[in-house]
Formats: structure tokens, C-alpha cells, sequence
């Protein structure tokens, strides 16, 4: 089953703050997790997923910050703030409240 593009663009914000929360993060590790996760089901593009990242730093819920991989090239890196912390916690019960919501619906 394909997710539509609604429910893709409304649950991209918890799933990146559920990554970060884990362990920092950078771009492309995040559309890997995401793939991988979906069971390769959703498949998320840079010009997607970066436009989401930088709404997110400005609401001040993640940071980012520079670091090196592996081959030595610099690489951004995102982390969770403590108010994105708060926001995935607020975000988690929203989403728990809906499925609750549609779980009492399903005959």
C-alpha cells in the first residue's frame, strides 16, 4: 500500500524528530532510515526533506551543527533540542490520540 502524499507530508515532522532523538543525524542518513523503516515504501528526496529540516531549526526544535564522516568531508549534522523534545512528545500523543480515534471506527 502507498501512503498519499497528505499522510507522507504530515507525519515527516514526528518521524524526523523520532530519528534525532535517538542519535544525531545527517541528510541522507535520515531518507536511509526512513526508507528502511517504511520498508521501502516511503521514499523521501533531498528537496523534500531539507526544506522540512531548515523549518525545523528555525522553530528552534532542532540545531545543526558540522562534523566530519568517515572520508574526512564535512558533513551537517542535525540534534534535537530540548524544545523539539517537548514538540515529539506533544507530536507522539496527537498521533496516538488519532489512531485511537480511527481504531474505535474500524468494524
Amino acid at each position: 500500500m502507498i501512503l498519499s502524499k497528505d499522510l507522507v507530508a504530515a507525519s515527516s515532522t514526528p518521524l524526523i524528530l523520532s530519528i534525532l532523538s535517538i542519535e544525531d543525524s545527517y541528510g541522507y542518513a535520515i531518507i536511509q532510515q526512513v526508507h528502511e523503516l517504511s520498508d521501502g515504501e516511503l521514499k523521501w528526496a533531498d528537496g523534500m526533506l531539507y526544506p522540512i529540516l531548515h523549518r525545523m531549526e528555525k522553530k528552534g526544535w532542532i540545531e545543526s551543527f558540522w562534523g566530519q564522516a568517515n572520508t574526512g568531508r564535512k558533513r551537517k549534522y542535525y540534534r534535537l533540542s530540548a524544545q523539539g523534545t517537548s514538540e515529539l512528545k506533544q507530536q507522539q500523543e496527537q498521533w496516538q490520540k488519532l489512531s485511537n480515534m480511527i481504531s474505535k471506527l474500524e468494524k
